[in-house]
C-alpha cells in the first residue's frame, strides 16, 4: 500500500478506535498495519503467523477477537465463501474477486459495472440487502499452467470438462 495512504488508513484506524472508546494497543495497531501490507487476503491462521514474529506472547484468540473488531469497525472486510476459511481484506471500497476453486487465491476485481447491478426485490422473503460483492469462481492462471503441464499438449476443453465433472467442484486434487 503506498506509503500516503497508509498512513490515512492508520489514521482512520486511530479515529475509529476512539470514537468506540477501544484502546489503541500494540497488538491491534500491529495486525491491522500487516493487513495493509498484504497483497493477498490472508486468513485468520496467516495473520496469527505472521504476527507472531513481532509479537511472540499473542494468541490467536487474540488475533481472531481483534480481526472480528477491526470488521466491525469497518476497517477491513471478511471474505466468506462456501468450503474454504474466513479470509480477510483492507481494500474497504466496493469490489469484486475472482476466486480459484482449486487453491482457494482470491484476486481482485475491480469491474465499474458490476457496481451498477440492480438489487433484486427481497421484500417477500423479509430480508434486507446493505451490500454485495460478486464473487466469480474458476481456475487461476497459476493452477491452469499447472494442469496443463500435466496433461500435456493434447488437452482439450472436452477433456477438461470431463475431469471437472469427474472430479467435482472443480477441485482437481489428483494433478497437485
Amino acid at each position: 500500500m503506498i506509503c500516503e495512504s497508509k498512513q490515512k488508513r492508520i489514521e482512520q484506524f486511530e479515529r475509529a478506535c476512539r470514537e468506540r472508546g477501544l484502546p489503541i494497543t500494540t497488538q491491534r495497531k500491529t495486525i491491522f498495519e500487516m493487513i495493509l501490507d498484504r497483497t493477498d487476503h490472508p486468513t485468520a491462521d496467516q495473520v496469527y503467523d505472521q504476527v507472531r514474529q513481532r509479537i511472540h506472547t499473542i494468541s490467536r484468540t487474540t488475533v481472531y477477537r481483534i480481526l472480528d473488531t477491526l470488521v466491525e469497525l469497518g476497517l477491513i472486510t471478511k471474505i466468506c465463501h462456501h468450503g474454504s476459511a474466513a479470509r480477510f481484506d483492507p481494500r474497504i471500497h466496493q469490489h469484486h474477486h475472482l476466486v480459484c476453486l482449486h487453491c482457494e487465491n482470491i484476486i481482485d476485481l475491480d469491474e465499474k459495472r458490476l457496481n451498477d447491478v440492480a438489487w433484486p426485490d427481497v421484500r417477500g422473503h423479509g430480508f434486507e440487502i446493505r451490500d454485495y460483492h460478486i464473487h466469480f469462481r474458476g481456475v487461476c492462471a497459476a493452477c491452469q499452467r499447472t494442469y496443463h503441464a500435466r496433461l500435456g499438449p493434447k488437452l482439450n476443453m472436452t477433456a477438461l470438462a470431463r475431469l471437472k465433472k469427474l472430479e467435482g467442484f472443480g477441485r482437481w486434487v489428483s494433478w497437485m
